[in-house]
C-alpha cells in the first residue's frame, strides 16, 4: 500500500498531459502550407484568395482609440435644464451622466439597505427621475434618456 509521501512523489514524476503543453513557436513553413491549402480549397481563384487574405489581415488590425473617443454613448450630447443643473454641464455623454448619478447616490447613501437594487430618491434625483420616490437601478438609463436632446 502506498503512503501519502509515495503518492506525492509519483505525481511529481508524471509527465504533463498533452493538452497542457505549450503551443509550438511560429513556423513559417506551416504558414506557407496553410496558404497553399487555402488556395486548394478556394480553387486558386485570385478574387477569393485576395478576400480571404484581406479578412485575415483585418482580424489582426487594431482600432485607433482616438476615433472611438467621441462616438456612440461616449459622445457628449446637449442635455435638458434639469440634467444640466444636476451634472453641472450643458453637454455630457450618457456614460458620464450615469457615473455622476451613481456618485451622488453613493455619496448620499440613497440605496435601500435591505434591497441594494432600489434607490430612494432625494429632491435632486426626483428632478431627473420624474418625481419618483423609488427607482430600480436598471431603470436609471431609461429615465435619463429624455434629458438628452437629440441633435439634428
Amino acid at each position: 500500500m502506498f503512503s501519502g509521501r509515495d503518492k506525492k512523489e509519483e505525481s511529481r514524476n508524471r509527465k504533463p498531459s498533452s493538452r497542457f503543453r505549450p503551443s509550438p513557436p511560429f513556423d513559417r513553413e506551416r504558414e506557407i502550407e496553410s496558404t497553399e491549402s487555402m488556395s486548394r480549397v478556394l480553387g486558386g481563384c485570385r478574387a477569393l484568395m485576395a478576400a480571404a487574405s484581406s479578412s485575415a489581415a483585418k482580424t489582426g488590425a487594431k482600432v485607433d482609440p482616438s476615433k472611438l473617443k467621441n462616438s456612440g454613448i461616449l459622445k457628449p450630447i446637449p442635455v435638458s435644464p434639469a440634467m444640466k443643473e444636476f451634472v453641472g454641464a450643458s453637454e455630457i455623454s450618457r456614460t458620464e451622466a450615469v457615473k455622476k448619478i451613481w456618485e451622488h447616490i453613493k455619496l448620499n447613501q440613497l440605496q435601500n439597505p435591505s434591497n441594494k437594487r432600489e434607490i430612494q430618491c432625494d429632491e435632486k434625483l426626483k428632478s431627473i427621475f420624474d418625481g419618483r420616490e423609488k427607482v430600480g437601478m436598471m431603470e436609471i438609463a431609461k429615465l435619463i434618456s429624455p434629458h438628452f436632446i437629440k441633435p439634428n
